[in-house]
Formats: C-alpha cells, sequence, structure tokens
C-alpha cells in the first residue's frame, strides 16, 4: 500500500479495506507510562483511529497494553485519558499467554514468544505508536511491540522490564518479534519527536506536525532514514524478509 504521510492536524484514518470485514480490531498504544504524548500515544490520535473503524466497520475494537513494572495497566490508561466507548481495555499481564512460533525457518534468537491470545484471535492489528529516538535507536511501531510480552515471563532477575530479552540481544529480539506477532498496520504519530538519551521518558520535544501510516517495517524504515538512525533490528528484519521469500519460492 505505501506509506501514507498526513499533516497532524488534518489527519482523518481510512482504515485498509480489510478492516471492513474483520469482528475484532485489535490497537497496541505506546501507554508504558503516565506521561503525556510524545512519550505515550495520545488519547486524540487513538480517537481518530477508532472512529476512522467505526465508520467502515462494527467491529468489536480492543486496546491492549503491558506495564514494565508489571503493575496494572489500567491507572495509567486512566491518566492518558483513554476514555473510548465501546472499546475493550486489555491489560497484557491479565491476559491467558499464549506459546507463538515464529514463522522464521531461522529464528534470530526465539523460536516462540510468549504472548497473548487475543493477538491470536483478532482479525486486524494496528500498532500506534509516538516518535521517539532513544540513544540513536529509533523506537516507532515495531519496538512498540515488545511490552506485548508478559513481564512475568521475561524480566528474568530484575524487579520488572524484559530484562530477559535485552540480555539476549533487543534487535534479534524485536526483528523476530516482528515475524511472530505480524501487524498490520503501523501508525506513527510525529506530531512531535521526543529525542533521549537513556530514558525514553526525558529528552527534547520538537515538533514535526505529521502522522505516518503504512505497513509497520516500511514506515519504521523510511522514518529511520528520515531521521538519520540506522537500526540493527530494521536490518534483521529485511534479511528475514528475504529468508521467507526464498522459502516460499523452494516450496513452489
Amino acid at each position: 500500500m505505501g506509506i501514507l504521510e498526513y499533516n497532524s492536524d488534518e489527519f482523518v484514518f481510512k482504515p485498509p479495506a480489510a478492516v471492513a470485514w474483520a469482528r475484532r480490531v485489535l490497537i497496541k498504544p505506546a501507554a508504558n507510562y503516565p506521561l503525556p504524548s510524545p512519550v505515550t500515544t495520545g488519547a486524540n490520535i487513538l480517537n481518530k483511529v477508532i472512529n476512522g473503524i467505526r465508520r467502515v466497520s462494527d467491529a468489536d475494537i480492543l486496546m491492549i497494553e503491558g506495564n514494565p513494572t508489571g503493575e496494572s495497566a489500567y491507572p495509567i490508561y486512566r491518566t492518558l485519558g483513554y476514555n473510548f466507548s465501546r472499546v475493550l481495555m486489555l491489560d497484557v499481564k491479565d491476559s491467558i499467554w499464549v506459546e507463538v512460533e515464529n514463522p522464521l525457518p531461522h529464528p534470530f534468537i526465539a523460536p516462540t514468544f510468549w504472548a497473548p491470545n487475543v493477538l491470536l484471535s483478532s482479525d486486524y492489528l494496528i500498532t500506534v505508536a509516538p516518535m521517539k529516538v532513544v540513544g540513536n535507536v529509533p523506537y516507532l511501531s515495531i519496538m512498540n511491540l515488545i511490552s506485548l510480552l508478559p513481564v512475568a515471563k521475561y524480566k528474568g532477575d530484575a524487579a520488572g522490564g524484559w530484562n530477559l530479552l535485552y540480555s539476549l540481544g533487543i534487535n534479534q529480539v524485536i526483528a523476530d518479534l516482528y515475524f511472530t506477532l505480524p501487524f498490520d498496520l503501523s501508525i506513527v504519530d510525529a506530531t512531535q519527536k521526543l529525542t533521549g538519551l537513556v530514558d525514553p521518558t526525558h529528552g527534547e520535544v520538537e515538533q514535526v506536525g505529521k502522522v505516518f501510516v503504512g505497513e509497520p517495517y516500511e514506515v519504521d524504515s523510511e522514518l529511520a532514514r528520515r531521521l538519520g538512525t540506522p537500526a540493527e533490528y530494521l536490518d534483521l528484519i529485511k534479511t528475514g524478509r528475504a529468508q521467507l521469500e526464498c522459502n516460499a519460492e523452494a516450496m513452489h
């Protein structure tokens, strides 16, 4: 479908045709912290996405996030003003987790991931993330998927967070995650951009005034190029995509 670029103040979400046929649409915001956009996904952009879905579909709309502390996500939803009518708000830690197999013939690090079963029972998956660069690494729509993984399974020896995954090699983990939990659409709210050194909650904020929509890898790759922040996980995803193409050709 290519990447669609909008001015933030004019953005109206026009869902791809597949949304009209979906019975259940799942939205994954970036809502790890009780801090406003661009640290997290703003309620404003989520409203626009929900309204766009409603215009073409009566599908159930679900929203899910996990908290790095392992505590409840609901207080953060409230702080961020996530008060959407007819949207079921879910917390990763309260979900039923299932082990999902990585479809890559040669996974980079993780042959399977534990993830909420609601991902598998949804017909259309949308990741909605703010534009952040932390330590010169682009934190965009694919990085947003890490908090779908239950902290209880992946914290390692740490009190919270996804320590175990970082110790394995976060670039390889993110690349494997892209293939294992294939999201259909990415929306990056680049109304503002946050640039931080280490902490994803602090940094310089600048106005960009854009919203980008498209396939997650395509969007993140294009934005990483524009930001001048190449990312190892994007290179690995490119390799993985080639791996799958070769495999598909061999099957024929």
